[in-house]
């Protein structure tokens, strides 16, 4: 008796390579389904990075046009392919956001140009959860005739997306980011009218060509699980996480002199972005490492910078180096936000001193 799913997909001569197939196409509906998008528009990728990359990449190579717009505080991922489309003679205009990550609409239409090949701005920013107007830019992207992509990496099955009244060209997600496997990610791409990328994979023209490799059917159908679950419980547990945001908020505003980097309105529940005058930061996260919390700081072997992103809009070094993210998951209970809030409260206190 042969247990599990082990065939290649691709394989369609024996029931092994059927039934793979079978798994992953099932999938393939249940990403689409969070999108209202037709599962002929899901490509499996390794994961949002390489979405990104093959969105961005994947629209310029032949392009006529040569310009390209995004915001200065995207993932590394588009930033990064941004500056690499440089070297190659692409133009690119990087768009401040504003105090809390907020591209508005109106600065992606002061940038737009007769050039203008594609606008790649996220949904959701990942260090301070601030949302874009994502519907507004899409709908004057698909007015002048531009490409559009997103970055939903933050956002898939925890907002809702509709790729359709949206306008959205391209779409990137990661499995991990909704309780799915590492190493896996999809790139939505627009069908009608039809939209050609240039495969950064060559070898077997799987993914209807645009990214060849054997499927790794157990990964696909992780993430498929993990959204349809995701769409089954979003508004419930968007309910509940923003019940812990607000628990956790209340600590915050026990502390002196603190200042909430998120935006105050257009803000995902799961994230937020907090820093402290007079602290630290180096000195802040050790002191925390009992908890799991992430800083504005990328450390090196030489030393410390500010999160880029923190800069960006606009708060000077010290406060960037003692801003904290924390999340909130499907996994996190009402008793350890107080637990986390009252811990950062007395660490803040010990390291200002009488």
């Amino acid at each position: 008796m042969v247990q599990g799913n082990f065939g290649n997909p691709a394989s369609r001569s024996h029931v092994f390579g059927w039934r793979a197939e079978e798994a992953v196409e099932a999938a393939r509906v249940q990403v689409a389904q969070v999108l209202n998008a037709d599962p002929r528009e899901i490509i499996w990728t390794s994961g949002a990075t390489e979405s990104d990359n093959l969105a961005i990449k994947g629209a310029a190579y032949g392009a006529a046009k040569r310009h390209l717009i995004t915001s200065a505080i995207e993932h590394k991922a588009v930033l990064d392919c941004c500056a690499f489309l440089e070297t190659e003679g692409f133009e690119v205009t990087y768009l401040q956001p504003d105090a809390h990550g907020r591209i508005e609409c109106e600065q992606v239409a002061a940038a737009l140009r007769d050039d203008t090949l594609l606008v790649s701005i996220m949904q959701v920013n990942n260090e301070l959860g601030t949302i874009n107007d994502i519907a507004s830019i899409g709908a004057l992207c698909r007015g002048r005739r531009v490409l559009f992509h997103v970055d939903a990496a933050q956002s898939f099955g925890k907002l809702p997306i509709d790729v359709q009244a949206m306008s959205i060209d391209m779409l990137s997600i990661s499995a991990h980011k909704l309780y799915g496997p590492k190493g896996m990610g999809a790139l939505y791409v627009r069908r009608e009218p039809p939209l050609k990328l240039h495969p950064l994979i060559h070898g077997g023209g799987h993914e209807m060509g645009m990214r060849s490799g054997t499927l790794a059917t157990h990964q696909i159908v992780g993430l498929g699980e993990a959204a349809a679950l995701m769409q089954a419980h979003m508004h419930e547990e968007q309910a509940r996480l923003s019940s812990h945001r607000q628990r956790f908020l209340a600590h915050m505003q026990q502390i002196p002199d603190v200042t909430i980097n998120s935006h105050p309105e257009h803000n995902l529940a799961s994230i937020l972005n907090v820093g402290f005058a007079g602290v630290d930061g180096e000195t802040l996260l050790l002191a925390l490492d009992d908890l799991a919390l992430s800083s504005g700081s990328a450390c090196t072997s030489a030393s410390v910078e500010p999160s880029f992103v923190l800069r960006a809009i606009g708060l000077p070094d010290d406060i960037a180096h003692a801003s904290l993210r924390v999340s909130f998951g499907r996994f996190t209970t009402p008793e350890e936000v107080d637990q986390a809030g009252t811990r950062i409260a007395s660490v803040i206190g010990r390291l200002r001193g009488p």
